[in-house]
Protein backbone atom coordinates (compact mmCIF):
# COMPACT_ATOMS: atom_id res chain seq x y z
CA UNK A 1 0.00 0.00 0.00
CA UNK A 2 3.16 2.27 0.58
CA UNK A 3 3.64 2.53 -2.58
CA UNK A 4 0.39 3.48 -3.36
CA UNK A 5 0.57 6.12 -1.52
CA UNK A 6 3.85 7.29 -3.05
CA UNK A 7 2.51 7.21 -6.68
CA UNK A 8 -0.33 8.73 -5.76
CA UNK A 9 2.13 11.89 -4.01
CA UNK A 10 3.33 11.99 -7.25
CA UNK A 11 0.74 12.01 -9.37
CA UNK A 12 -0.88 14.83 -6.81
CA UNK A 13 2.79 16.56 -7.34
CA UNK A 14 1.90 17.04 -10.94
CA UNK A 15 -1.21 18.43 -10.18
CA UNK A 16 -0.04 21.47 -7.97
CA UNK A 17 2.76 21.92 -10.54
CA UNK A 18 0.22 22.41 -13.48
CA UNK A 19 -2.13 24.18 -11.20
CA UNK A 20 0.45 26.52 -10.43
CA UNK A 21 0.67 27.55 -14.09
CA UNK A 22 -3.19 28.48 -13.55
CA UNK A 23 -2.72 30.87 -10.19
CA UNK A 24 -1.32 34.19 -12.18
CA UNK A 25 1.82 34.42 -9.78
CA UNK A 26 -1.20 33.56 -6.63
CA UNK A 27 -3.55 36.27 -8.04
CA UNK A 28 -6.18 34.07 -8.22
CA UNK A 29 -8.09 32.46 -5.81
CA UNK A 30 -9.21 28.83 -6.93
CA UNK A 31 -5.99 28.30 -8.53
CA UNK A 32 -4.10 29.03 -5.99
CA UNK A 33 -6.11 27.10 -3.41
CA UNK A 34 -6.01 24.19 -5.61
CA UNK A 35 -2.33 24.53 -5.77
CA UNK A 36 -1.60 25.02 -1.85
CA UNK A 37 -4.23 21.76 -1.51
CA UNK A 38 -2.45 19.51 -3.95
CA UNK A 39 0.83 20.56 -2.35
CA UNK A 40 -0.34 19.59 0.82
CA UNK A 41 -2.13 16.35 0.08
CA UNK A 42 1.04 15.19 -2.28
CA UNK A 43 3.66 15.74 1.02
CA UNK A 44 1.25 14.06 2.86
CA UNK A 45 0.36 10.79 0.94
CA UNK A 46 4.47 11.17 0.32
CA UNK A 47 4.99 11.19 4.32
CA UNK A 48 2.52 7.93 4.30
CA UNK A 49 4.74 6.20 1.90
CA UNK A 50 7.52 6.73 3.72
CA UNK A 51 6.46 4.84 6.84
CA UNK A 52 7.86 1.74 5.31
CA UNK A 53 10.09 2.85 1.78
CA UNK A 54 13.33 4.32 2.51
CA UNK A 55 13.60 8.20 2.54
CA UNK A 56 15.90 7.97 -0.39
CA UNK A 57 13.51 5.79 -2.94
CA UNK A 58 10.55 7.80 -1.77
CA UNK A 59 12.08 11.05 -2.87
CA UNK A 60 13.63 10.16 -5.63
CA UNK A 61 10.58 8.47 -7.05
CA UNK A 62 8.34 10.81 -6.09
CA UNK A 63 9.83 13.51 -7.72
CA UNK A 64 10.74 11.99 -10.43
CA UNK A 65 6.82 10.95 -10.93
CA UNK A 66 6.53 14.66 -10.81
CA UNK A 67 8.75 15.24 -13.45
CA UNK A 68 7.66 13.19 -16.18
CA UNK A 69 4.31 13.82 -15.53
CA UNK A 70 4.42 17.61 -15.26
CA UNK A 71 6.78 17.43 -18.79
CA UNK A 72 4.52 15.38 -20.27
CA UNK A 73 0.99 17.83 -19.41
CA UNK A 74 3.71 20.60 -20.50
CA UNK A 75 3.90 18.81 -23.81
CA UNK A 76 0.14 18.73 -24.23
CA UNK A 77 -1.29 21.80 -22.37
CA UNK A 78 1.35 24.29 -22.78
CA UNK A 79 2.46 23.13 -26.05
CA UNK A 80 6.28 22.81 -24.93
CA UNK A 81 8.78 21.19 -26.65
CA UNK A 82 8.31 17.42 -27.60
CA UNK A 83 11.80 17.27 -29.49
CA UNK A 84 13.45 13.61 -29.52
CA UNK A 85 16.17 14.70 -26.93
CA UNK A 86 13.79 15.88 -24.10
CA UNK A 87 11.84 12.55 -24.77
CA UNK A 88 15.11 10.82 -24.52
CA UNK A 89 15.82 12.03 -21.15
CA UNK A 90 12.39 11.94 -19.38
CA UNK A 91 12.25 8.36 -20.25
CA UNK A 92 15.74 8.12 -18.77
CA UNK A 93 14.29 9.66 -15.31
CA UNK A 94 11.33 6.65 -16.53
CA UNK A 95 13.86 4.06 -15.74
CA UNK A 96 15.50 5.32 -12.90
CA UNK A 97 11.52 5.26 -11.24
CA UNK A 98 11.34 1.67 -12.59
CA UNK A 99 14.87 0.54 -11.74
CA UNK A 100 14.24 1.87 -7.73
CA UNK A 101 11.47 0.06 -7.92
CA UNK A 102 12.68 -3.61 -9.16
CA UNK A 103 16.26 -2.37 -7.20
CA UNK A 104 14.27 -5.03 -4.29
CA UNK A 105 14.95 -1.80 -1.69
CA UNK A 106 11.49 -2.43 -0.70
Amino acid sequence: MDWGWLILAGLLEVGWAVSMMYTDSFRKLWPTLITLITMFASVYCLTLALRSIPLGTGYTVWTGIGAVGTVLLGIVLFNESANLLRIIFVAIILLGIVGLKLSGEH
